[in-house]
């Protein structure tokens, strides 16, 4: 579970464990992940393994393999993203590339080097977080935008690639979900925000069903409002409309 110290992640991480399977926590905040481990076998009887480790470092794959060592991965979820907000041109262009390194070449990686031996085995599944923003380009987190249209499309070829090996390959796509550093970033909601539990009920649930997940029916219900009954450039429009709404017109 890649990105399992709070927020979505780690209810992916409980959600998991609740089935009686053991979980490797993956993500670099030391103390909360350590913490997160400590509960989850206090609450859950499984073994809660934290690995702490900086999902953005070029050689994530290769630490992550050595770290895990002869553990067997069934299932791998990667939830962990970076997202810079603000207008592209007055933002660092690093903050742009980590966001990159964090949320594309990351679950590239290692879906490469974990789902090569899900494939050997005959069995397994990855997961990767994606967002109703990956559908559209959004102002004010264009980059995050951009990445999340890569886990879809990366993980709906993955999945018919796979499917033969055995291995499930599901994107699961929520809109806006009550998280920490949701919470952190504005004080405002538009539209319905969800609840991490239920989008982990959910997307658990999809496994084996996929490729592609939006959970929340209000959430289903404007994908296709915005994909199939408006002009593209209307539905982007409204979704930067929604984040100048969330994080202030700051362009």
């Amino acid at each position: 579970m890649a990105g399992a110290s709070e927020g979505l992640g780690a209810a992916f991480a409980d959600g998991v464990a609740a089935a009686g399977l053991d979980v490797i926590l993956v993500a670099r905040s030391e103390a909360k992940l350590r913490e997160r481990a400590r509960a989850i076998e206090a609450a859950r009887g499984v073994r809660a393994v934290p690995i702490v480790q900086d999902l953005g470092r070029a050689d994530v794959a290769e630490a992550l393999r050595e770290a895990v060592g002869d553990r067997e991965v069934g299932t791998l979820i990667y939830d962990a993203a970076y997202s810079p907000i603000g207008p592209f041109l007055e933002r660092p262009i690093g903050d742009a590339l980590t966001a990159v390194d964090v949320n594309v070449r990351a679950p590239l990686a290692l879906s490469h080097a974990f789902g090569g031996l899900m494939a050997k085995r005959g069995r397994g599944a990855i997961v990767l977080i994606s967002s109703l923003s990956g559908f559209h380009g959004t102002a004010l987190v264009a980059t995050y935008a951009g990445t999340k249209a890569f886990s879809r499309v990366f993980a709906e070829g993955l999945w018919d690639e796979l499917r033969d090996a055995g291995v499930d390959v599901l994107c699961s796509a929520p809109g806006t979900v009550r998280t920490p550093r949701y919470q952190a970033s504005t004080d405002r909601e538009v539209g319905p925000v969800m609840e991490a539990e239920d989008v982990v009920r959910e997307t658990l649930a999809a496994i084996g069903h996929g490729p592609t997940l939006v959970p929340g029916r209000a959430s289903r219900a404007a994908r296709v409002l915005l994909g199939r009954l408006l002009p593209g450039r209307l539905a982007v429009q409204l979704m930067s409309r929604g984040t100048r709404t969330l994080f202030g017109d700051r362009d």
